[in-house]
């Protein structure tokens, strides 16, 4: 068994996992369904070759979806823990960017725009060359709008923002594990720790 690498996702409605071996793809899983993460994400690793089995570990860290950030990543800490393996995060904005780029014929600018909940986007623009613009930020479509700066939006909430803003070119992508090989290294290195994006919908009982 050569170098081996597995990367996570489940901080959107996908769910997707694979396994790397010297830096070929060797197998993946990708589902999208909704919700159900903590029952799909580990059989989903178990059906991989050795389990799944890895010398290193990526993860996505969001932003995303509460539940489905702490899922992916409670499952990446503890198989790195079994397995003594390195561990790392990346931003699902900085994959779904890499994948919308490696559909374009020339490398362009790209604006990520996922769903955030209560109408809300995350947004960030990337550069031709992959690297963000500036950080990410949860807004308010007609705020959203005006943060746009590229003539192509990618990501869950794609159409939607594209409509409103009159963009031609969109790219309803969701992030999808078997390409993460299209992120660049420096841009994989991220701490193992959530990137929620904004305040979760619960909130803690006061004391009486």
């Amino acid at each position: 068994m050569g170098n081996r690498l597995l990367a996570i996702d489940a901080a959107t409605i996908a769910c997707s996992v694979a396994l790397f071996e010297d830096g070929a793809l060797i197998a993946s899983d990708y589902a999208e369904i909704g919700r159900g993460h903590a029952e799909k994400l580990i059989p989903a690793i178990a059906k991989l070759p050795d389990r799944g089995k890895a010398d290193k570990i990526l993860v996505n860290c969001g932003p995303g979806s509460f539940t489905g950030v702490r899922i992916g990543i409670s499952a990446a800490k503890a198989l790195a823990l079994a397995w003594n393996a390195e561990i790392y995060g990346y931003s699902c904005l900085a994959l779904v960017a890499a994948q919308a780029r490696n559909q374009l014929d020339t490398p362009r600018p790209v604006c990520v725009a996922m769903l955030a909940g209560h109408g809300e986007y995350f947004l960030q623009n990337f550069s031709a060359d992959g690297k963000p613009m500036a950080p990410f930020a949860a807004l308010p479509p007609d705020q959203a709008i005006r943060q746009i700066n590229a003539d192509i939006i990618a990501g869950s909430a794609a159409a939607e923002l594209a409509e409103m803003a009159g963009t031609i070119d969109h790219y309803p992508i969701l992030p999808n594990a078997s390409q993460i090989s299209l992120v660049g290294d420096d841009m994989k290195k991220m701490p193992p720790q959530p990137i929620y994006g904004r305040k979760p919908d619960a909130q803690p009982a006061k004391a009486s």
